[in-house]
C-alpha cells in the first residue's frame, strides 16, 4: 500500500486563466478543410464531376458550386471579385464603428481645458506664468517654463489613460476609445507616448492653434480609417463605444 498522496485533478477550480484585453478582437475558429471533389458525401458543392452529356455548371467551374472552387461568377476561387488578387484582412472587421470627427473634436477640447486649468494653477503657484502683469506694463515672462509644464501634463494625461484604458476624460463622457488598428486591443505605454508626443510638442511650443486646427480636422478627410495624423504616427484609431 502506497503512501503518495493521490496526483491533484485536471482541473483546477481556483486556476483563473491568463487576463487578456477585453477590447482585443477575437480571432476566428479555424476553418475546417474541405473534402475533395468527389468525396462530399452527395454535397452539391462537393459533388464529382457530371457525366458526359449532361448540362456543364452555369459558370463555366468543374466540381465546385457557383460561388466556390473554380466555378466563382468573377473567374477568382477566394479572390478579390475585382481583379486584384487575394482578399487581405480588413483591420476593422470586428470592432466597434469609428469615432465621429466632430465628437473626437470636442472631446480633445474638453481634455485641453481641463489641462490648461492645472497648468494655470502650476504656473500660477510657481511663478513662471507666460505674462506677468502690473500697474505699468505687461512683461513677456518665463514662456518656456509654462510651455514645458503644460507639454509635461498632456503627455502625461495622454499616455497614461490612454494605456489604461484607451480613454482620456474627455473621450471617456463622448463614449469614445483608442484602440490599436491591427488588432482593436487598447495601446500600449510606447503607442500612447508616440501618439501624445506627436499630439502635444507641437501644441506646447510653437504653434497650439495651427496645430490643433491640422490633426484636429485631419480625421475628417482622411480615408478609409479616419485617423489624425497622431493616428498615423501610432498606427491607432478612435472608435465609438456606444
Amino acid at each position: 500500500m502506497t503512501t503518495e498522496p493521490p496526483p491533484p485533478p485536471d482541473d483546477d477550480p481556483f486556476k483563473k486563466p491568463p487576463d487578456e484585453d477585453p477590447f482585443k478582437k477575437q480571432q476566428p475558429p479555424p476553418q475546417q478543410s474541405q473534402p475533395p471533389p468527389g468525396q462530399g458525401g452527395g454535397s452539391p458543392y462537393g459533388a464529382a464531376p457530371p457525366p458526359p452529356g449532361a448540362t456543364p455548371p452555369p459558370y463555366g467551374g468543374g466540381a465546385g458550386g457557383p460561388y466556390g472552387g473554380g466555378g466563382a461568377p468573377y473567374g477568382g476561387g477566394g479572390g478579390d471579385p475585382y481583379g486584384g488578387g487575394p482578399f487581405t484582412n480588413d483591420p476593422l472587421a470586428g470592432m466597434p464603428p469609428l469615432a465621429d470627427s466632430g465628437k473626437r473634436v470636442l472631446a480633445r477640447i474638453i481634455d485641453m481645458v481641463l489641462v490648461v486649468i492645472v497648468v494655470w494653477l502650476l504656473t500660477w503657484g510657481f511663478g513662471v506664468n507666460e505674462y506677468d502683469v502690473d500697474a505699468d506694463k505687461i512683461q513677456y515672462g518665463k514662456s518656456f517654463g509654462q510651455s514645458l509644464i503644460a507639454l509635461l501634463l498632456y503627455v502625461g494625461y495622454d499616455t497614461f489613460l490612454t494605456t489604461r484604458s484607451g480613454q482620456t476624460l474627455g473621450k471617456k463622457w463622448l463614449h469614445l476609445r483608442v484602440a490599436n488598428l491591427d488588432n482593436g486591443s487598447t495601446p500600449s505605454v510606447q503607442t500612447s507616448l508616440v501618439r501624445a508626443l506627436v499630439l502635444w510638442v507641437p501644441f506646447a511650443f510653437c504653434c497650439a492653434c495651427i496645430w490643433t486646427a491640422i490633426t484636429g480636422g485631419w480625421s475628417f478627410f482622411d480615408k478609409p480609417y479616419k485617423q489624425g495624423l497622431h493616428d498615423k504616427a501610432a498606427k491607432t484609431v478612435v472608435v465609438s463605444t456606444d
